[in-house]
């Protein structure tokens, strides 16, 4: 346990890196909305250049993400025998189906997200539990010993705004939350209290994009920021040509133009309807063509394909063209989004590990967070019929001989509260089975009252 001083020491040292990686991921935070510099304007442009310069902005980056985030989806967390792991209660109970997308857009979008393990209770039924959120790395930071090696980060700060424009800062370690306060900025830090939690590590799980061993981490959007600038000025200098040069120009020379009453030319009333004729000899009339747009939609149109490249993205997520493909030109036009996707699964998975492994020792199950040889399992996104599922699950049972009952997760879409009910209505449906069960029940040794795990009545 820390003392008030080396709390205060602790937070005072980390909270310069975090002001640092804000600048940084604050900028990442305007691209996905969309809110960031527009393209180049003259400080003379008209009124009519900047709503253009507006209306140009293309914002491709959040398709980028959401093409990953909507493919990772944590379905079951299971043995090798097929069983839940000891730990996916507390996932059910946190109700993380649904929070961990926001977890997953997060660390794909600014390269890292964090999971905190707390103990808490449970709202309803008012029993100990441990309780399961996600932070943005906007507001937690994570301070390593070896960041490239380490499971667990030797502490991690959190920061949180509060009304009067000071900061809430709790400090994690491997012992106590300490909770502080200063100004915003990180002057003037104030010891508040401390308390234990009991879990034996940093209690909280870094869920870092593509790491390196220098523990640096790569988003999905960062590298992408150049690319998206050159898409808005392409768009800002289609919509330029497209308003102001995009039409044919009529003109006419060696003509007195018709003046009004107060000595201003008229223009000449031109439309399908007139033919033009002079009384000179020497009037010329033309015509000046418009602006072709078609080199400034290749334009846009590259500059898509390179950010698809760039991303692993397929082009036709971002083009919106999809042509008559076959099975099989689809998952090859996919293949590049595929394996970025199962990369992200393997690392974020062992993150998930780490999380209901935690969860496990924080509510006194040490043969839970010992369970190493469970892990996370992802919904199956591809782009397959159900009918050539089934077709190839049913060989493999039939061709391989392996049981039925070990294929059904492997159907799109069913989670392991399904296969554990379909289970169940299988042995409910087996006379064989149930008479088993039957067996096993009465071949237990029954235990007499007062007599606890085997040793003599109490």
């Amino acid at each position: 346990m820390l003392t008030p001083a080396a709390a205060v020491s602790a937070a005072a040292d980390i909270l310069p890196a975090y002001r640092a990686e804000s600048d940084r991921l604050d900028r990442i935070d305007r691209y996905m909305k969309g809110d960031h510099p527009g393209p180049y304007t003259p400080r003379s442009a008209s009124r009519e250049y900047k709503l253009l310069a507006e209306r140009s902005i293309t914002n491709l980056l959040p398709l980028v993400v959401s093409g990953v985030a909507q493919a990772l989806y944590v379905t079951s967390y299971t043995l090798r025998d097929g069983k839940p792991g000891r730990g996916w209660q507390h996932w059910q109970s946190n109700r993380m189906d649904a929070r961990q997308t926001a977890i997953h857009r997060a660390a794909l979008t600014y390269g890292t997200a964090y999971v905190t393990v707390l103990p808490g209770i449970d709202p309803l039924t008012k029993t100990p539990m441990p309780v399961i959120r996600g932070v943005s790395p906007r507001r937690m930071i994570a301070a390593w010993d070896d960041p490239a090696g380490d499971d667990w980060p030797a502490m991690a700060l959190r920061v949180d705004p509060i009304r009067d424009g000071r900061w809430n800062l709790r400090l994690y370690d491997a012992t106590h939350i300490y909770y502080l306060t200063c100004a915003k900025g990180g002057d003037g830090i104030t010891y508040v209290r401390s308390d234990e939690h009991g879990a034996g590590v940093c209690p909280v799980v870094a869920f870092r994009a593509l790491p390196d061993l220098e523990g640096r981490v790569t988003g999905e959007v960062e590298p992408l920021i150049p690319a998206q600038d050159r898409l808005s000025q392409t768009i800002f200098d289609l919509l330029v040509a497209q308003s102001f040069g995009s039409f044919n120009v009529r003109f006419a020379t060696g003509m007195a133009p018709e003046l009004d009453a107060n000595g201003q030319p008229v223009p000449l009333a031109v439309d399908a309807r007139r033919f033009l004729m002079a009384e000179d000899p020497d009037t010329r009339f033309g015509q000046l063509d418009g602006t072709p747009l078609g080199p400034l939609l290749d334009s846009a149109d590259a500059s898509m394909r390179h950010m698809a490249v760039m991303s692993q993205t397929p082009a036709s997520d971002l083009l919106g063209q999809l042509a008559n493909l076959s099975a099989e030109a689809l998952a090859a036009a996919r293949d590049g989004q595929t394996r970025r996707r199962v990369e992200y699964e393997v690392g974020f998975g062992e993150n998930w590990e780490q999380v209901l492994q935690l969860s496990a020792a924080l509510a006194g199950d040490a043969e839970g967070a010992a369970e190493t040889a469970a892990e996370v399992r992802w919904r199956d996104m591809e782009a397959r019929s159900l009918s050539q599922i089934v077709d190839a699950l049913g060989k493999a049972a039939t061709m391989l001989g392996i049981p039925p009952e070990a294929l059904w997760s492997r159907i799109p879409g069913v989670t392991q509260t399904e296969v554990d009910e379909w289970k169940q209505l299988r042995r409910d449906s087996d006379p064989l089975a149930s008479l088993a069960d039957q067996f096993d029940r009465q071949a237990r040794p029954t235990v007499p009252a007062g007599v606890t795990d085997g040793s003599e009545p109490g």
